[in-house]
């Protein structure tokens, strides 16, 4: 171990069950797995270390130099200490880590963004300094006995890159230096003399860089919108898709991604942004909503309402509140919630002023929905206040129009037009 971090050891609390999703999502996660995918002797045991981490077997995982740990549970719940050990790199290939790091414009930014530079990995691998680990570098040991990867160390490599998907400096610390080590070392190397006597320019002052900013050349327009989105290419190659692959499907999502491309290229260059819906976060159930209101193929249709757990009628209802306004409406269509406080003051507020007292109707509320008595309407406040008016057709409550900030207007919208069937 380096002098430099004798005792040095961060501790990581275990983490969840990775279910529906990889183990690694960074090039250099992937790097770290595909060490130990390519160097197992036994494939049987990378697979159950990767169910077992999965199902979130691994314990608290404890990281220094050289060496990570952790205690992994089997299926039966018998415990086992688990290692794996990483060669950690000397002082003289550190200081020339250091050099390599603040050579390039960067670099060391990237780092404190909790990124791995790859031209700083190949830079550092052809000074024979290997950041990553190769086939064997990472070398197991498990108190079940294995001599070679188990599934408790394979485990424990699977949490890991975890790991090293939020954090790089997780395997500098594997390789002999904490983060605090690394960061003073490239802070003072950056105030240093070049190789060659001349010292780095000290840069320019602020006061004087904003005083000359009018010399610099204006910034380019921006590029027309075009017309229309672009046209996917086609998937018709006159040869059967494989098992399980519905043409129809990815073309329908292809032409769908290039149409909101098109939309979000033409907002952003009107200077506009996208607003979501309060109390709403983006998901895969809001989205097959989204491109059901694309008007697929009855199959495909069929899918993404099978997929959202959305029968064909409630699949209607959805579509029909998202071209009234997007992931807000859906939200009220298929969210109810409790009004109190200072919003059902307001709320109160708003409905006793909307009608004459005459003409007022009689509301029942609940949640924040107000039923007309004996009729077929009803009002749903949203959480910015505004209100949604929904009709009644075939037992369902269905949206009915586009909202409004007075309850009267709303409801005036909710009733059927002359012709309509009630």
């Amino acid at each position: 171990m380096n002098r430099h971090d004798e005792d040095t050891e961060r501790t990581f609390a275990a983490l969840p069950p990775a279910q529906g999703r990889g183990f690694a999502r960074t090039w250099w996660g992937r790097a770290w797995l595909k060490s130990l995918e390519d160097a197992a002797m036994d494939t049987a045991q990378v697979k159950t270390g990767r169910r077992l981490a999965r199902a979130g077997a691994v314990g608290a995982v404890s990281v220094r130099p050289g060496r990570i740990t952790a205690v992994v549970q089997d299926r039966d719940r018998t415990a086992h200490r688990a290692d794996v050990l990483l060669e950690e790199l000397s002082d003289t290939q550190w200081d020339r880590f250091v050099d390599l790091a603040i050579e390039r414009s960067g670099h060391v930014a990237a780092l404190l963004d909790r990124d791995m530079p790859p031209h700083l990995v190949e830079d550092a691998a052809t000074a024979g300094i290997d950041l990553l680990p190769g086939m064997g570098d990472l070398e197991p040991e498990c108190d079940c006995g294995a001599w070679d990867h188990c599934g408790h160390t394979a485990a424990l490599c699977y949490q890991v890159a975890r790991l090293l998907d939020q954090d790089p400096f997780v395997l500098l610390l594997m390789r002999g230096r904490a983060e605090s080590a690394v960061l003073d070392a490239l802070q003072s190397h950056g105030g240093a003399p070049a190789e060659d006597g001349a010292r780095p320019p000290d840069g320019v002052d602020a006061a004087e860089a904003y005083a000359t900013g009018h010399v610099l050349p204006p910034l380019p327009a921006p590029p027309a919108v075009p017309d229309a989105p672009g046209v996917p290419p086609s998937l018709d190659t006159g040869t059967a898709p494989p098992p399980g692959v519905d043409p129809a499907a990815l073309g329908f999502l292809a032409s769908r991604a290039a149409a909101e491309a098109h939309r979000l290229l033409a907002a952003a260059l009107r200077g506009g942004h996208e607003r979501q819906a309060v109390g709403t976060e983006p998901d895969a159930s809001e989205d097959a909503v989204r491109l059901a209101a694309g008007d697929p193929a009855p199959d495909v249709s069929r899918r993404l309402g099978e997929g959202s757990g959305r029968t064909p009628e409630s699949l209607d209802a959805a579509v029909r509140a998202w071209r009234l306004g997007g992931g807000a409406a859906l939200y009220v269509l298929e969210q109810e919630w409790t009004v109190e406080g200072d919003t059902l003051a307001r709320a109160r507020a708003a409905l006793e002023s909307a009608w004459d007292e005459d003409e007022r109707p009689a509301l029942r509320a609940r949640g924040n929905r107000w039923t007309v008595v004996g009729e077929p309407h009803q009002l749903r406040l949203d959480r910015e206040g505004r209100w949604w008016p929904y009709r009644k057709e075939r037992g369902r409550w269905v949206p009915a129009g586009g909202a409004a900030h007075d309850p009267a207007t709303a409801l005036a919208s909710a009733a059927p037009a002359v012709g309509d069937e009630p």
